[in-house]
């Protein structure tokens, strides 16, 4: 209430925290690109930059990409001092398949040296899309992954250019969440925290979405 006893009708000002940046690093040319593009424009109070790494083929050499620039703009660990404007709360994320590429495990330790977060999946990121339609819980090859995924995204097309309608699936990007966490902990239960199938693909959405609305402005 004012002096006069009448309630103060002024208008605060918008309080929102910074918007947090996330760099991505993936090995793959058009599905991760295409998937955290439409990410980007769903989510626009976050900040995200996709960075393709040419021809990687293997989760060590995404690995040393996203540790390299983490540490030289001062992300990583110990180091005393970021470059430009990033802040604490931005991250560095290295998206790569576990499927059969040799060097995983250096990989993992790679980034957790370096402050890179993981957002990896076992055996492939489509093992991600197709937890936006469905739980899939079986032990799978990457073919078995990618057939599932075209009998439930008819214009995905696992030997062409096509990508499925990324747009339509991020409106479900809370259920493939709660989905793939409900697989990592049968996983942990079993004793094969990395095992197959599993992925981490929703932590990194789940931290883009809660900065997202952390950055929105609030009465």
């Amino acid at each position: 209430m004012s002096r006069g006893g009448k309630a103060d009708l002024r208008r605060r000002r918008a309080v929102r925290k910074p918007k947090r940046r996330f760099i991505l690093f993936c090995e793959g040319e058009k599905t991760e690109p295409a998937y955290f593009s439409t990410v980007r424009v769903a989510r626009r109070s976050a900040l995200i930059e996709v960075q393709v790494v040419p021809g990687a083929g293997v989760p060590v050499t995404v690995a040393r990409r996203a540790a390299a620039w983490a540490r030289e703009y001062g992300l990583a660990p110990r180091r005393r001092k970021r470059r430009d404007s990033f802040e604490e709360g931005d991250q560095v994320w290295a998206i790569f398949d576990r499927d059969d590429h040799p060097r995983f495990d250096e990989a993992m330790a790679l980034c957790e040296s370096n402050g890179v977060h993981v957002a990896r999946s076992d055996p492939c990121f489509e093992l991600w899309l197709v937890l936006h339609e469905r739980d899939y819980d079986r032990a799978c090859t990457r073919r078995n992954v990618q057939r599932e995924l075209a009998s439930l995204r008819p214009e995905y097309d696992r030997d062409g250019a096509k990508t499925p309608d990324c747009a339509d699936l991020v409106q479900r990007v809370e259920d493939a969440e709660r989905r793939a966490e409900t697989q990592l902990r049968r996983r942990v239960e079993e004793g094969k925290p990395h095992g197959n199938p599993s992925t981490t693909v929703g932590q990194l959405t789940r931290a883009i979405r809660e900065a997202d609305e952390a950055a929105r402005p609030r009465d």
